[in-house]
Parts: C-alpha cells; sequence; structure tokens
C-alpha cells in the first residue's frame, strides 16, 4: 500500500515564558546602515536609543556596516562589551552623493545563520538598505518579531541626485519593506498619516528627543561670538545641518541676502559640512562655515547665535529644530516634519507655507523685524521644548516592541498568548 507522507509546517520553538520574563531584560537585535560617529541625524537617533536601551537593562545586538575609519577583512568581526552591546560589521561601500557614509551589502544568509543559532527577542530595522533588506527577510524565515523605523525620506531625496523618475519605485520599495514589518515607527502624526495615506501599514508614533542638559541657553559664549566679529547687539544667524542639494540649504543664502538688506551686520554661520560647501563659500564668501560640531562644542555654537533658519522639505523629523529651540533660538521654518508640531507661529518661532520659497523668506524676515518680539520668542524657545526628554522617548520605543511582542505570540502561540493577556490574580490561603 502506498502512503502518501503528510508534510506539516513546523513553527518555531515557544520562548520560555515565566511571571518573571516580563521584567528581564530584551535580547534586540538592531540593523543599520548608519552608526556613531558618523553625523547624521539617524545615527544620532540610533545612538540615543541603543544606550538608552542599554541602561534599562536590555540587551542589543547591532549589525552594521564597517565604516570608513575601521580597516578589516571583508566580513564582519563581533565586539562584544559588559555593557550589553554586541556589535556584528559587515562588509560596506560608499553611499552615492555621502562618500562619507556607508551603505551595507546582502548578509541574508549570514543574519539567518547567526539569528537560527541564538535567537534574538526581536528584529529592529533602522535603515532600509541592503542590510535592512536582509534583515526583514532573515527574521521573516525565522519567524521572529519585526518591527522597523521610517527615518528618511529617500523617495524625495531622489528628485536631487538625478533620479527622480525613480520617485513611485522607491516608495513602492519602502512601503513592501516597512509593510513586512509588525510595527514601524514614525517620528511625527503628521507623518503617520501622510505614509498611512500612501498605503503603509502598522504605523506607531515614536517622536524624538533633545538632550536639555546639552542644548542650553547657558551655553551662550561671548568668545565664540566674537570669533564670528558679531558685537553685542549684533544678529547672528544659524544653520546646522548637511550642505547638500536634498537639505534646500540654498535657501539659507537667499534668506540671509533679505535679512543682510535690512541689518547690514547681521552674520550667517553655517555648521556642518557636504559636496555644496565650497559652491555655497564661492556664493557668499562673508558667511562662516564652522564645519562639523559635535557636543560641547555643537552647543556653543547654537546658543551664541540668535536665529535658526531650517529651510528642509525632505525631512521625517529633523533634529535640529528641538536642538535649536532648547538652545534659545528662535526658529524659522516650514510647516512640517518636527517645526509643524513644535513651533508656535509668532511665540518661538514662524512658520512658512510649505515648499513656499518666497513665504519663507518673508517669514525669516519678520522674524527679525522687531528685536523686542525676537527677544520674547528666544526667551521662550528652550521652555516650549522641555518635555522632549529622552526617558520619555525611550518608554515609547519599549511599549512598542512589547506591543510587537504581544501580537507575535497570539499569532504563533495563540494559548500562551491568551494566558499572557489574563491577569494573573494573587490569593492568599
Amino acid at each position: 500500500m502506498n502512503h502518501t507522507p503528510t508534510i506539516t509546517h513546523t513553527p518555531p520553538e515557544p520562548p520560555a515564558f515565566s511571571t518573571a520574563a516580563a521584567c528581564k531584560g530584551l535580547k534586540i537585535a538592531v540593523v543599520t546602515e548608519t552608526y556613531a560617529p558618523e553625523v547624521n541625524g539617524v545615527a544620532m537617533t540610533l545612538g540615543r536609543i541603543v544606550n538608552g536601551l542599554l541602561a534599562r537593562g536590555h540587551a542589543v545586538q547591532l549589525h552594521r556596516p564597517r565604516q570608513a575609519h575601521e580597516s578589516s577583512p571583508l566580513y564582519a568581526i563581533e565586539n562584544t562589551s559588559s555593557s550589553g552591546l554586541q556589535e556584528h560589521l559587515y562588509r560596506g561601500l560608499p553611499l552615492p552623493g555621502y562618500g562619507e557614509l556607508r551603505c551595507g551589502t546582502p548578509a541574508q544568509s549570514r543574519l539567518f545563520r547567526q539569528w537560527r543559532k541564538a535567537r534574538p527577542d526581536i528584529v529592529h530595522v533602522v535603515t532600509e538598505g541592503p542590510l535592512g533588506l536582509s534583515a526583514v527577510a532573515a527574521a521573516r524565515k525565522l519567524h521572529l518579531p519585526l518591527s522597523s523605523s521610517f527615518h528618511t525620506n529617500f523617495q524625495s531625496y531622489s528628485q536631487h541626485y538625478g533620479v527622480g523618475l525613480m520617485h513611485t519605485a522607491i516608495d513602492g520599495y519602502l512601503r513592501s519593506l516597512h509593510n513586512k514589518t509588525q510595527a514601524t515607527m514614525v517620528p511625527t502624526q503628521a507623518m503617520l498619516q501622510a505614509l498611512q495615506a500612501r498605503g503603509y501599514e502598522n504605523l506607531s508614533v515614536v517622536s524624538r528627543g533633545v538632550a536639555i542638559e546639552l542644548f542650553s541657553p547657558v551655553k551662550r559664549s561671548s568668545a565664540l561670538r566674537a570669533k564670528w566679529r558679531a558685537q553685542a547687539n549684533d544678529l547672528v544667524v544659524l544653520y546646522v545641518g548637511r550642505l547638500a542639494k536634498e537639505k534646500n540649504v540654498g535657501l539659507v543664502l537667499t534668506a540671509f541676502r533679505a535679512i543682510q538688506q535690512r541689518l547690514p551686520s547681521a552674520k550667517l554661520v553655517l555648521v556642518g559640512d557636504g559636496p555644496l560647501r565650497k559652491q555655497l563659500e564661492q556664493s557668499c564668501p562673508e558667511a562662516l562655515f564652522a564645519g562639523v560640531q559635535q557636543h560641547e562644542a555643537l552647543a556653543e555654537h547654537y546658543a551664541s547665535a540668535d536665529v535658526f533658519l531650517f529651510p528642509s522639505v525632505t525631512e521625517t523629523f529633523g533634529n535640529v529644530v528641538p536642538e535649536a529651540l532648547a538652545s534659545g533660538l528662535a526658529v524659522a521654518s516650514f510647516a512640517r516634519a518636527a517645526a509643524l508640531e513644535l513651533i508656535s507661529h509668532g511665540h518661538n518661532g514662524v512658520l512658512a507655507q510649505q515648499e513656499d520659497e518666497a513665504h519663507f523668506v518673508a517669514a525669516a524676515l519678520a522674524l527679525v523685524s522687531d528685536r523686542a518680539t525676537l527677544q520674547n520668542m528666544r526667551l521662550a524657545a528652550a521652555g516650549s521644548v522641555a518635555h522632549m526628554r529622552w526617558n520619555a522617548v525611550f518608554d515609547r520605543f519599549i511599549h512598542t516592541l512589547h506591543g510587537v511582542l504581544a501580537q507575535h505570540r497570539k499569532k504563533f502561540y495563540p494559548v500562551i498568548g491568551e494566558c499572557l493577556a489574563t491577569p494573573i490574580r494573587l490569593t492568599s490561603a
């Protein structure tokens, strides 16, 4: 007699749960194409979150490309520290248009082997490059809980690098990747609504924080202002960010020229570096180009200025906005991303209509037209972001991960999921 074999699907081994398990730290695999000491908003935000997770007793397994300054063989080494951070380094390639940054290469097989041998509790994918895509595929193959973050509008960047026709394809790729995860964290409610309209699913708002202890008006430096040749009553206009097309930094020069006509003694300081630096130096030789600044030096640069211009229309958040406000600067920005949520027009800054450059210039002029009003805005700025401490962000991030874990348990281990959902009642004999 012929017997047809029965093929059954074997689910992953269920985790061992106990009443104490919920109190223990999670083992979190974090996959990213960028990390400190690279200087950008994603690397800074992720560094803060990783440190916050470690401080709360969670273990972090960090998967990232080897950076340009790290000499290496073709594939990764592992670097384990007693703090709970374990790094897995991968081959990296220069990112087009961002020579100082690296993107990962495909590594699905390696991630699969590592995670099959030692399963993390959850995988969190930060970036959508080849390494991030590999992580999504490997985690799904192993039925691991999976979350992601939406940090960068790559589909918006495409128009600045000669691939504007790929806008739809890039957005489709990003949507497909994120919809394969059980939660995608976005920094603002406006971004959540915009992505939902484009077909993104399972979205959750996890905002950004600001280091209130670092960025503060008390960091104002008369010595630094003297270096800028700024007198006590001279207006100093500041820009902090990458000097690149997608940051719309040319609009800073346009707005400053308008301000300069009204206030000839005004100074412009640009903090950051990038491919447009030489062009900008030629266009505005009187501007001061401070290069990349970090930590205390960056805090001093913020606090020693008076007005902050933020012209970008591609940001998902814009960490520099709360940093500038915390430093006591009045901010001029388009009504989008972090600025839309943090700036109260006429109270701590001014908002321009989205992508209307003439309106942005007019808003910047209005910001500096009355020094008494400007001073009141600056006095209100730091208090307006005092609530944005990183501890609240860490708590929200971990809360979202626990939501993914609960959803995953109900899907793969329904009996366990129901037990976890039932309150434990303690009775005495």
